[in-house]
């Protein structure tokens, strides 16, 4: 089994839904990771998606906006919002092709800050030449291979469940010391190397070390 990470970039500059490149756009939101989404029978999408910031701003997003039915949001300063909506008809088709595809789709899908989405797949070389041939004639969407290999859960899965948001407070706080042993840095160290509040930092570091010591007795 092998695995084959992508990067989707929106061509057309709606994005991959026009609901998405609003909340790209509002500075007060980050949109993290997308934890599930399928396309269900009634033609509209699922999706379970993960973020932080702004959540009244999130919320009046999704009210005012004419594709979402419903939607449900749990959580404070970083939360996970349930929503079913209408997808674009490039969106449908990716969907649709998901469906009938020899190819899993590795969770959580990790939003980048220029739009794009990286997203890894496992199968075998056949499903990825099927997929490649899809992907190219979709004119909505700029498709590029950022690495392939041999597949092993073991040790590709922790770095690949951490947002890019916390990967970068990961990085910040080895950088300044806070894994050090003695300790050399504080939550408040951390928050002045990545412009965020502490409390914040905090709540990063400890779902970074939630997930390393899951990786760790799985």
């Amino acid at each position: 089994m092998r695995y084959l990470t992508v990067s989707l970039r929106p061509t057309d500059g709606e994005g991959f839904h026009p609901l998405g490149k609003r909340l790209t756009a509002e500075a007060s939101i980050q949109r993290e990771a997308i934890h599930h989404v399928e396309l269900i029978d009634d033609g509209t999408m699922l999706m379970l998606a993960e973020g932080s910031g702004d959540r009244e701003r999130y919320e009046d997003i999704m009210a005012s906006s004419s594709f979402v039915h419903e939607y449900m949001v749990s959580g404070e300063e970083r939360w996970m919002a349930v929503s079913r909506f209408d997808p674009t008809e490039p969106v449908r088709r990716v969907m649709e092709w998901r469906r009938q595809a020899d190819v899993v789709v590795e969770t959580p899908i990790l939003f980048r800050a220029d739009g794009s989405q990286r997203i890894t797949v496992i199968g075998d070389e056949a499903a990825f030449k099927d997929m490649y041939q899809e992907a190219m004639s979709l004119d909505s969407f700029a498709f590029e291979v950022v690495e392939t290999g041999e597949y092993d859960p073991n040790t590709e899965r922790f770095t690949r469940s951490l947002t890019p948001r916390q990967q970068e407070v990961l990085a910040a706080a080895v950088d300044v010391g806070y894994y050090r042993a003695p300790r050399e840095a504080t939550h408040e160290d951390v928050a002045a190397a990545v412009g965020l509040a502490p409390s914040t930092v905090g709540d990063h570091l400890r779902k970074i070390e939630e997930r390393v010591f899951e990786t760790i007795v799985q």
